[in-house]
């Protein structure tokens, strides 16, 4: 990872700076802790580094770290209340990782709320990698960072992945769709890449009806016509590994 003096360091909140320097922030103890705990098994990760006000100064660290003022954190920080502990994160050690024989396919996703939730379900029952199309929202967004709860440390990332690229990558390859077989038939079991579209407007047919995925659905009342693209997520991948 390239050294940065603080007044670049301060523009990582902007996306175009990232990809320039290709690194991102983590704010905040528990992120941190996060990191610490991938970094054992993610040796990528050992050149993150840490900008520290006096309160974390004692932290004990494998990173490299930068004592800064109250002034400077203030500027680091995406909160109005900052902690005072920030991590420079390398991209290339989480879009690096080994791939993994399962996927969720997230087209043009906008929601960082979203985002990260769908990374925190895949880090919790791993063995999923997350590939995101063009035109989804940047994953190293803080408040992507900040809703997957560290999950982002442990989640293989493909970005601006083709849809028909990743359908050819697997060899099942299913979505979710109102007219589809329920999520409970046994051939989903076999789903290894996980087709999810837009929240507000799903995938254009013909990338679908391309990518050759088996439409399924999840069984509800009637009574509302979608579900928060995150829940869904949620369930399909719990069906998928549960025993």
């Amino acid at each position: 990872m390239q050294r940065m003096n603080i007044d670049d360091v301060k523009k990582l909140d902007q996306k175009k700076y990232r990809e320039q320097f290709q690194c991102f922030l983590a704010e905040g103890e528990h992120l941190v802790l996060e990191l610490e705990k991938a970094a054992i098994h993610n040796t990528a990760l050992h050149a993150s580094e840490l900008y520290v006000t006096d309160h974390y100064a004692d932290w004990d660290t494998r990173f490299h770290k930068h004592r800064v003022s109250e002034r400077v954190m203030q500027q680091l920080s995406d909160t109005r209340s900052p902690q005072g502990i920030v991590a420079r994160v390398p991209i290339s050690a989480l879009t690096q990782l080994p791939r993994l024989p399962r996927a969720i396919y997230l087209y043009e996703v906008q929601d960082p709320g979203n985002l990260g939730a769908i990374l925190r379900t895949l880090g919790w029952f791993g063995g999923f990698e997350c590939l995101l199309s063009p035109g989804c929202v940047d994953p190293f967004n803080s408040k992507v960072v900040r809703a997957s709860m560290g999950a982002i440390f442990y989640v293989p990332l493909v970005l601006d992945a083709d849809i028909q690229t990743a359908a050819r990558q697997f060899k099942h390859p299913a979505c979710l769709a109102l007219s589809g077989q329920p999520l409970d038939t046994h051939a989903f079991r076999d789903a290894d890449c996980l087709i999810f579209g837009n929240e507000a407007r799903g995938i254009p047919d013909e990338l679908l009806q391309a990518s050759g995925a088996v439409a399924y659905t999840i069984a509800g009342s009637g009574q509302i016509d979608s579900l928060n693209l995150a829940a869904t997520v949620n369930m399909c991948v719990y069906e998928l590994m549960r025993p």
